[in-house]
């Protein structure tokens, strides 16, 4: 990691841009591939999953019995932490349920707002080196209390044609049927644009490759919703010298090995702290599977020490991190100073994989410095909510005057007239 010192405020900006490649060719590439889904179809798809996964696909979606068999097919141990995490994420997702409220703004002037669930959605889940069974519980779960009717699920095949089983199990516990051995941008494609055997969807989810994000970036300028702007995944620590080293950088290291794009920060008051967590990162990178994924994503990455943590919280929320560890016994009151962060982990026992998985919270969040506008994925991001209003003849009397005076001043008579008409 490279180590800035006391970085002047003026230089913060500079310091804390992220990693950058120019997608213009990417872009082109991806495009062509959703063109000729648009086309093609179901033969498209399997002509991609051929050219890029080495797979001859038979049939593009999974058996019932084959999802009914996932269960047997995972280990005991693994089935119960699934389901606990499903069970701590459906408690914590439960709560943002939005009951309806009717306002009576003036006399016989109603007005409520209704939360209604989007009809079908898609999931694009990654099945490759890492195959994210864990983003099915973190979509299907607010999907599921938002009472969306229908959902496809989207992921590739391993190289022996098959989906991992713990995908499979995942999402018969949200209730998800429509399972496609599709991955990559033609996915995105089958989604977005429809296909014969896939219907398309209001909205997608779910994170991917750099191919699978521009798919995304590219189907909303066609009229598909997704879940929000992606980049790499990426975690913000800040210590003091109260957090334990190894701590510290096990964390650093559990957003490091996610991709060679990844990128970590850590900001401290403390010198000696920045010195034994590099000495600590250097000692685990060693246990990891994924190390040279790890070692490239550091070189992306910064150490910066600062006088005091009140300039730590400035300059992270100035970077606006997917996810923010404040380790220090003083979290609480530091997390007080929160503004732009996709999730926080407060003090040296809130590890940011416990967020990733079970604690309840979602772990589908704002990269990039999205973080400053947007927010994480919630039962909300599965609903619209369109509001009504109602108004009796005496409402109509009440209000008229103020919407004709204002429809007037604007010079659209007809607005104006809807009133007039009513209270004639």
């Amino acid at each position: 990691m490279q180590l800035i010192k006391y970085p002047s405020r003026e230089n913060w900006d500079e310091l804390l841009v992220r990693p950058s490649i120019d997608n213009k060719l990417l872009l082109k590439q991806v495009g062509k591939i959703l063109a000729d889904v648009q086309i093609k179809g179901d033969a498209a798809l399997k002509k991609y999953t051929k050219k890029f996964d080495g797979i001859t696909l038979r049939k593009l979606f999974v058996d019932a019995k084959d999802l009914k068999q996932s269960e047997s097919k995972i280990t005991v141990e693994l089935k119960i932490a699934i389901d606990q995490a499903f069970d701590n994420i459906l408690k914590f997702h439960l709560t943002q349920k939005e009951e309806m409220k009717e306002v009576e703004t003036m006399l016989g002037v109603k007005c409520w707002r209704k939360s209604i669930p989007l009809d079908r959605v898609g999931f694009y889940i990654p099945g490759g080196t890492a195959p994210l069974f864990s983003t099915v519980l973190m979509l299907g779960v607010p999907a599921m209390v938002a009472g969306c009717k229908e959902i496809v699920l989207c992921t590739p095949v391993s190289k022996e044609g098959i989906i991992h089983p713990a995908i499979l199990y995942a999402a018969s516990k949200v209730g998800i049927k429509h399972i496609c051995k599709v991955g990559g941008a033609q996915a995105i494609a089958a989604m977005a644009y429809g296909t014969e055997t896939i219907q398309k969807v209001s909205k997608i989810f779910g994170p991917g490759n750099q191919y699978v994000t521009a798919a995304k970036q590219l189907v909303q300028l066609d009229g598909t919703a997704i879940d929000m702007p992606a980049g790499p995944s990426e975690v913000c620590v800040i210590a003091d010298s109260t957090a334990r080293p190894d701590y510290v950088a096990a964390d650093l290291l559990s957003q490091a090995e996610h991709g060679i794009d990844s990128q970590v920060l850590l900001i401290s008051d403390n010198a000696e702290l920045i010195e034994q967590v590099n000495l600590a990162l250097e000692t685990q990178l060693n246990e990891l599977s994924r190390k040279k994924i790890a070692q490239k994503a550091l070189q992306n990455s910064k150490a910066i020490l600062v006088a005091n943590l009140d300039e730590a919280m400035s300059i992270s929320n100035l970077y606006a991190p997917e996810h923010l560890i404040i380790a220090s016994n003083n979290a609480i009151t530091y997390g007080d100073q929160v503004i732009n962060a996709g999730s926080v982990f407060l003090g040296h026992h809130t590890p940011e994989s416990a967020g990733d998985y079970a604690s309840g919270t979602n772990h589908t969040l704002p990269t990039n410095g999205h973080a400053k506008a947007y927010s994480g994925v919630s039962v909300d991001s599965f609903v619209k909510k369109v509001t009504f209003q109602k108004i009796t003849e005496e409402g109509i009397r009440n209000l008229g005057k103020t919407v004709i005076t204002m429809a007037e001043a604007e010079g659209l008579d007809a607005h104006a007239n809807a009133v007039k008409i009513r209270i004639k």
